[in-house]
């Protein structure tokens, strides 16, 4: 069996004003990749929170095996508008004591893993909202995370934009060895299915894990795959999972 990163044994989050979320009951191994999808307000970014650290439970265990070692995305790229791409990148080695040298180096690396090595003394506003999104993709990686977190970070982008990171998402993944573990919130079952290899649905109304699905096939994903049958019947087992998962509809 793979090493777990991450576990959610029996997590509760009581918020006020709304039914408490879970109880929780989740494992990351080592090196795969899960998708997170479910209704707004089923507590997908909740789990994000909690699996970095970020948010405490109210009951049960949040659990990393590798303290430190977690990288977080967010929706937007939050990158400092005074600084430019090279420095973004470079601020979390510096933070946690690399000398300033040693880490500019490295988000240069990073920075061209990602398409921008070009790019290193740009402002992220003379960045494109999906280069702005490759930056952060970069300073995330820069940290040689064992787990990454990515909370809906492409959906602000046009369909070919995210086609175009999740593809290189994939090639940064398979690239590192040991491979991080990544865990992606996504409202897109098309995405989900296409970018993990394990998806899973959160029930609309309490938050628990409803179901979690794997996805046939090898990452990085062949050409040509979405035209495959074995996607596309995926993803339509996936809309069933998680239609089943929502409140029901008033007629």
């Amino acid at each position: 069996m793979a090493d777990t990163v991450a576990t959610l044994e029996g997590v509760v989050v009581r918020y006020p004003d709304r039914p408490p979320i879970g109880p929780l009951h989740l494992s990351i191994s080592a090196g795969e990749i899960v998708a997170v999808v479910g209704a707004s307000g089923a507590g997908k970014s909740t789990l994000l929170r909690l699996l970095a650290g970020l948010e405490r439970p109210t009951e049960g265990e949040a659990l990393t095996t590798s303290p430190g070692r977690t990288a977080f995305v967010f929706q937007s790229p939050t990158l400092m508008p005074w600084a430019d791409a090279q420095t973004n990148v470079a601020l979390p080695l510096e933070l946690a004591g690399t000398p300033r040298e040693d880490a500019r180096a490295r988000a240069a690396v990073a920075l061209a893993s990602v398409g921008l090595g070009e790019r290193l003394s740009a402002r992220p506003r003379q960045l494109s909202g999906g280069m702005a999104m490759r930056a952060s993709l970069a300073r995330a990686l820069v940290t040689r995370p064992d787990l990454l977190l990515l909370d809906e970070p492409f959906a602000a982008l046009d369909s070919v934009t995210r086609r175009h990171l999740i593809e290189d998402l994939h090639h940064l993944w398979s690239a590192r060895a040991p491979r991080p573990a990544i865990v992606f919130v996504t409202h897109d079952i098309e995405e989900a299915v296409y970018l993990a290899g394990r998806t899973v649905v959160l029930d609309a109304v309490s938050g628990q894990v409803a179901m979690a699905r794997p996805t046939p096939g090898d990452i990085p994903r062949p050409a040509g795959w979405r035209a495959r049958p074995a996607y596309r019947d995926a993803v339509e087992a996936l809309a069933d999972a998680l239609a089943h998962a929502m409140p029901e509809r008033i007629t």
